[in-house]
């Protein structure tokens, strides 16, 4: 079964899949800003819970080991009795610490075992819940970007569409007011232009 935050990230993969292309674009969308603000909010919720059920099976990890340690102590300690029950017995004394030797060799041997397995278990466990957080971030951050630099995009374009406008008023407004000639008369009858706007 796939986890909240794999079900919002598909969420979000077919809502932008979904949305209206930009007129004029075959790259751009339009965005309803309140609708993918929920859902980019509902996964900021949910990610933390996620981070908190895999850190629960890291810590598994202790109990894990734990337990092997204490299913260790129990087989040191009856290989412990077993001795000194065949060390007791004063006729068989030499067989008894040959066989107590070799039952604390393979009791040690099984411990170890037994903590190898139980310590290589809790680390794939451990490895795998931080590949799969790091996957699920991967994604995450891989979308984020995509919509910041589709925003700035947007930004750029808006900005140089209002730049072409002013310069379009500012022609506008140049024609309404255009340079006329008059003539100023001297004294002396002679005549000088001047250019007045």
């Amino acid at each position: 079964m796939s986890s909240r935050i794999e079900q919002l990230i598909d969420e979000i993969e077919e809502y932008i899949d979904n949305c209206k292309p930009q007129a004029f674009s075959s790259t751009k969308i339009v965005v309803n800003k309140d609708e993918i603000d929920e859902l980019l909010r509902e996964l900021r919720m949910k990610t933390p819970d996620e981070i908190k059920r895999y850190q629960k099976i890291i810590s598994n990890k202790e109990a894990i080991l734990n337990d092997a340690r204490t299913k260790a102590e129990t087989l040191v300690k009856e290989a412990t009795i077993q001795t000194n029950q065949l060390i007791n017995e004063h006729e068989i004394m030499q067989q008894a610490y040959a066989q107590a030797n070799e039952v604390v060799t393979m009791a040690t041997r099984q411990a170890q075992e037994i903590l190898d397995n139980a310590t290589m278990e809790a680390n794939n466990v451990r490895m795998s819940a931080m590949q799969y957080m790091d996957d699920m971030l991967a994604n995450l951050e891989n979308i984020i970007a995509a919509s910041s630099q589709t925003a700035a995009s947007d930004y750029e374009t808006l900005i140089g569409n209002l730049n072409h406008y002013h310069e379009i008023i500012q022609a506008n407004r140049s024609e309404l007011h255009p340079v006329e000639e008059l003539v100023e008369v001297d004294y002396d009858g002679q005549s000088d232009h001047i250019d007045v706007i």
